[in-house]
């Protein structure tokens, strides 16, 4: 080839106008490189094998750790107006949170079929639990609700917590049971006897007049139909007939219809009906972009009922402002998304129901608190999961974290990368205490 024709096309492959010629979109820019090549990172940490391991556990003790800090936060003026200490349910909920620590790790370590062969003994240790609330004498009213038992001076029980916790095991392990046996292409073996088990914790919460975690109760039902691959005619059944009963059960009450009339209220209504959820909204309204400092709410001073409990995410948002409540809806989305991937990924038909129906739960109570602060669902006196100020809700939540925690491990792929990181923990640590010597010597 000519030399002066090879030196042509060098130069006209050289030269901008062929350059300029191209297509939109052809060149890249170093910027939008570096971007691409950070979401191709953040993809692939996405992907790896103990993502919802980390999720987890990260997650759940972020969210119980803020919540404590919160709860001191909420909770001082309310002591000091009941002759308390000012750290009182500090204290009480500082201790929960460490009990129902020891109860996720212990839960976490557990095999999958240990919490299989608890599934009875917790099902029927919550139905006799809620059953004895009912005696006249020995269920205590709290705020309206008698779900309570009282053991002597500040230590009380709400055993419908631990029916969350029964139903998700029990409704797991026989739908795992029946998966096996390929029954559950029969509707009566997808309904019976889950259903009628749910009715009768439903029944016996509903006695004590407790309407939001029965609501909770009966979304973990709809969670494991849908996991368990119910029929869309047979869920929408299912769905429709609760919410005709729940529909009844509101319009049977003043009490509940007047809470369903707060939707949306801007003002306090008649008899201060509203005044919860109204200040509610104030103290979101308050906060702005970054709060006006923890420790600093306003409505905390008598205005807003329950502080520490129902409306603790109102607070929140008031002292921590839009950055901290986003915050708190950010962990809650990551343990909801792990929850499914856990779900999703593997094989074991009883991990699969019974992490849908935690996820499930947590969720919906999510939803349920969430909804009511910002004024969009009734106030249903449900608590934010490991947030709110109470040990009963908090140390069934913890558990059920911890058996979320032993799916995610029990993944073929994550018992490996497991496997592989102890030795150089082992060998971390080992160095570690070799320099700690020579430095001592």
């Amino acid at each position: 080839m000519p030399r002066g024709q090879a030196t042509g096309r060098v130069r006209g492959t050289a030269a901008p106008a062929p350059r300029a010629a191209a297509p939109p979109g052809a060149r890249v820019s170093p910027a939008v490189r570096r971007l691409q090549g950070l979401v191709a990172r953040v993809r692939r940490a996405w992907d790896r094998p103990l993502t919802a391991y980390y999720l987890l556990l990260g997650g759940s003790l972020l969210i119980t750790g803020l919540g404590l800090v919160m709860v001191f936060s909420a909770s001082q003026i309310q002591a000091l107006r009941w002759d308390l200490p000012s750290t009182y349910y500090f204290r009480k909920q500082f201790t929960a949170a460490a009990i129902g620590t020891v109860l996720l790790l212990l839960a976490s370590r557990m095999p999958v079929r240990l919490h299989r062969a608890l599934a009875y003994p917790i099902l029927a240790g919550s139905v006799f639990l809620m059953a004895l609330v009912q005696v006249p004498g020995i269920g205590q009213e709290v705020g309206g609700n008698t779900n309570w038992l009282s053991f002597g001076g500040p230590f009380q029980l709400q055993p419908s917590e631990f029916g969350k916790l029964a139903l998700v095991l029990w409704g797991a392990d026989l739908l795992a049971r029946k998966h096996d046996k390929n029954l559950l292409t029969q509707w009566k073996h997808m309904l019976i006897p889950l259903v009628p088990a749910a009715l009768l914790l439903l029944g016996l919460i509903m006695l004590g007049g407790d309407m939001g975690t029965a609501v909770v109760l009966a979304a973990i039902l709809f969670g494991l139909l849908w996991v368990a691959g119910a029929p869309t005619r047979l869920f929408a059944t299912v769905l429709g007939a609760g919410a005709f009963i729940a529909l009844m059960l509101v319009k049977g009450s003043e009490h509940r219809m007047a809470r369903l009339g707060c939707i949306g209220a801007t003002d306090p209504g008649p008899n201060d009906i509203c005044w919860q959820g109204l200040h509610g909204i104030y103290a979101l309204a308050s906060g702005g972009w970054f709060g006006s400092g923890l420790g600093a709410s306003v409505e905390k001073w008598g205005e807003l009922p329950e502080p520490h409990t129902d409306f603790i995410f109102a607070v929140t948002g008031e002292e921590l402002g839009l950055a901290g409540t986003l915050s708190v809806l950010t962990l809650f989305a990551a343990l909801g998304y792990a929850g499914i991937r856990v779900a999703g990924r593997t094989e074991d038909a009883f991990v699969r129901f019974a992490a849908g129906g935690v996820t499930t739960w947590i969720t919906a109570q999510v939803v349920v608190n969430i909804g009511a602060v910002l004024g969009l669902l009734p106030i249903a006196g449900v608590p934010l999961p490991l947030f709110s100020y109470g040990g009963s809700a908090l140390l069934p939540t913890m558990f059920a974290i911890g058996l979320l925690i032993a799916f995610a491990r029990d993944e073929p792929a994550a018992r490996a990368a497991l496997a592989m990181r102890q030795p150089v923990v082992r060998t971390r640590l080992a160095g570690m205490g070799r320099k700690s010597k020579r430095r001592r010597g």
